[in-house]
């Protein structure tokens, strides 16, 4: 079983306008209201992929009732800890003059300790234990920034694999702790690896000096346009982006963590996992708003990679 977390999930509500013009009555589109966060987008990933999953949340208050009534509206198994306050919401509107997004981004409540100890209870006492636990996402205010390390201890602890997704502090303390799968970017694996910046070239080498530490065993670098970087002991793959019209960028990098988690789950080499999760995160660009990808996209991607 496959156990997604997310701390810090939002309702996703995303619109379209003519162009933003400040001051004046923007005329909008109808409004799309989805369930959104880190964790919960693989969840929805993985489901489109048929594998089987339970999604670990927060909750609480108008936003979490519409937050949850959207996860059953996509048929998602879900369980949750329960919070004080609202939900956090996001806003995400596309300028259809420009094709530009903009994405307006809320913080969400403050949480207590409490809550952070909750939800790493709510994993240690799940009747089924999961083989694949993956943390996903921004924490909510008030929450420690070792969280997801102490998610990644617990994994080891029941003896599943831990992929973590997150950025910053909270992501340096996980590696630090030790984890299976990282997926950072560019910026935060300069982060990772005390750099202010990193050349094409140092790629490869500050990835595997995270795999000699012994801090995680197989590091995934997202390079956007480019496509992804494979790092194991054993080998270093580079996948293209294959060339497609982009609608919208949210929910790429979430897309890409489904697959790669979905073929970690069937037993799939390091090269089915990378290929298949760039097939996600790229099936993903070429639909609207939060719709996160179409599997017969992916399918058609994968097969051109494989081919190509």
């Amino acid at each position: 079983m496959i156990l997604t977390v997310t701390p810090n999930p939002a309702v996703d509500k995303s619109t379209r306008t003519n162009q933003l013009i400040p001051e004046k009555k923007l005329r909008c589109s109808e409004l799309v209201v989805e369930a959104g966060g880190g964790g919960i987008n693989v969840s929805k990933g993985l489901m489109r992929l048929g594998a089987p999953n339970l999604a670990l949340i927060t909750s609480g208050g108008f936003n979490g009732q519409q937050l949850e009534s959207c996860l059953k509206k996509e048929g998602l198994t879900y369980s949750t800890v329960a919070i004080r306050g609202e939900t956090r919401e996001n806003l995400v509107v596309l300028e259809k003059q420009s094709n530009n997004q903009f994405r307006f981004v809320l913080p969400g409540p403050t949480l207590e300790t409490e809550t952070e100890l909750a939800l790493l209870d709510a994993v240690q006492n799940l009747p089924e234990k999961p083989s694949i636990i993956v943390g996903s996402g921004s924490l909510p205010p008030g929450f420690s920034e070792n969280f997801y390390a102490r998610l990644a201890l617990l994994a080891e602890k029941i003896g599943a694999k831990a992929i973590i997704d997150c950025s910053g502090t909270p992501l340096e303390l996980a590696v630090e702790a030790g984890v299976f799968l990282i997926k950072p970017n560019l910026h935060e694996l300069s982060q990772l690896v005390g750099l202010a910046a990193l050349e094409t070239d140092q790629v490869v080498d500050a990835a595997q000096k995270l795999l000699e530490k012994g801090r995680c065993e197989v590091v995934v670098v997202s390079l956007g346009a480019q496509g992804a970087l494979l790092v194991t002991a054993d080998e270093v793959v580079q996948v293209p982006a294959p060339t497609v019209k982009k609608q919208s960028t949210v929910g790429a990098g979430d897309s890409m963590v489904a697959g790669i988690t979905y073929q970690l789950s069937k037993g799939g080499s390091p090269i089915e996992m990378i290929r298949y999760g760039v097939a996600c995160g790229t099936a993903a660009t070429m639909n609207p708003g939060t719709k996160l990808f179409n599997t017969s996209d992916v399918d058609r991607l994968y097969n051109w990679l494989e081919k190509h």
